[in-house]
């Protein structure tokens, strides 16, 4: 039987049969970009797909990557009418896989990675709609009452932005690579945040990596499914608001080389700053103090791709053989942007 990193496909295909109603054989195919949480597309004998998520296969953080979070949300979310992949089964017997996996509705639709794929997609007429697409699909996450959907429990409601610098500075010294100094750089721009942490206005359902390619889109450029609820969490909405912009590449931006050529570079797509007034126009938030969440947006990311590098120096690429050589540069590059903004 075929080897797949990261399915165990005789026990997986079993419970999938038993679970899910899929028809053997079936066919396991990992998606590109799955440096975290892989993410497999499933096609059975009567050509029916669903996708399956499973935490990394090795250097898993001891507080990430767990799936029956990521069911919860989703699974609460779906009835709201939120654009999410309908849930079809968890399995927490690590009989099965090792490790705890879930279940979706595999959606169709338009995930837009890069500049070229942008152009080739979508008419430089609807390029232009995208960006209030995803501002208006995010003040409508962010108007959810946690209460309601079931997810209360799901964090404490307060300290937000106080709890995730603690959380990602922590992972970050969890996941020094040998060889590789930053000069303090991460933990000085942890320190100037912490000291300027703005009132928390609201507590949402926070998607916590809220991003272009992290949704999938249809021909009209909606949103009909936010994907990677791996992070989320309760607390301040201006945080995805933050990152969002951050991930939202103008051709001019330093960033924009260090993403690659991002698919907001295109012609037609609206500005950074279209974007946070077209969130504007759909909810009630106070967004003077937008520019500290972007700064911690950057500081996030410099986090978070230290630990895709450590994962990766330490074998953890599941068939991703992307390079990441340039990893500890583009870190020193968002902290030293998350700087930048703090000292406007």
């Amino acid at each position: 039987m075929e080897t797949i990193t990261g399915i165990d496909v005789e026990p997986v295909t079993d419970w999938l049969v038993r679970h899910v109603g899929l028809v053997a054989p079936l066919r396991f195919e990992l998606i590109a970009g799955g440096r975290s949480n892989l993410t497999f597309r499933v096609t059975d004998a009567a050509h029916r797909a669903v996708a399956l998520r499973r935490p990394p296969v090795s250097h898993v953080l001891p507080t990430a990557h767990d799936m029956v979070r990521e069911h919860t949300v989703i699974a609460a979310l779906e009835p709201l009418g939120v654009p999410v992949a309908r849930p079809l089964g968890l399995c927490t017997d690590t009989a099965v896989n090792t490790s705890p996996f879930y279940v979706m509705e595999f959606v169709e639709g338009i995930i837009l990675r890069d500049r070229a794929q942008a152009e080739v997609a979508f008419e430089e007429a609807t390029r232009a709609t995208i960006g209030e697409h995803l501002a208006a699909t995010l003040a409508r996450l962010h108007d959810v009452d946690p209460d309601r959907a079931g997810l209360g429990n799901l964090a404490r409601h307060d300290g937000y932005v106080e709890r995730q610098l603690r959380r990602w500075r922590t992972q970050y010294e969890q996941m020094r690579v040998d060889g590789v100094d930053h000069h303090r750089l991460i933990e000085d721009v942890g320190d100037r945040l912490a000291a300027r942490i703005p009132t928390q206005q609201r507590t949402s359902i926070v998607h916590g990596d809220y991003r272009l390619d992290n949704t999938v889109l249809d021909r009209a450029g909606s949103v009909t499914a936010i994907l990677d609820w791996e992070i989320c969490t309760l607390g301040d909405p201006l945080a995805d608001v933050g990152l969002l912009l951050v991930y939202w590449a103008e051709p001019s931006d330093e960033i924009a080389a260090l993403l690659g050529a991002a698919p907001t570079t295109a012609p037609g797509f609206a500005t950074r700053a279209e974007v946070l007034e077209a969130y504007g126009r759909h909810s009630t938030l106070d967004l003077s103090e937008v520019a500290y969440y972007q700064s911690f947006g950057y500081w996030k990311l410099a986090c978070i791709l230290q630990g895709v590098y450590a994962r990766y120096r330490a074998g953890a690429t599941a068939g991703d053989q992307g390079s990441v050589a340039d990893f500890p540069t583009h870190i020193a590059t968002l902290a030293g942007l998350a700087r930048q903004i703090l000292e406007q």
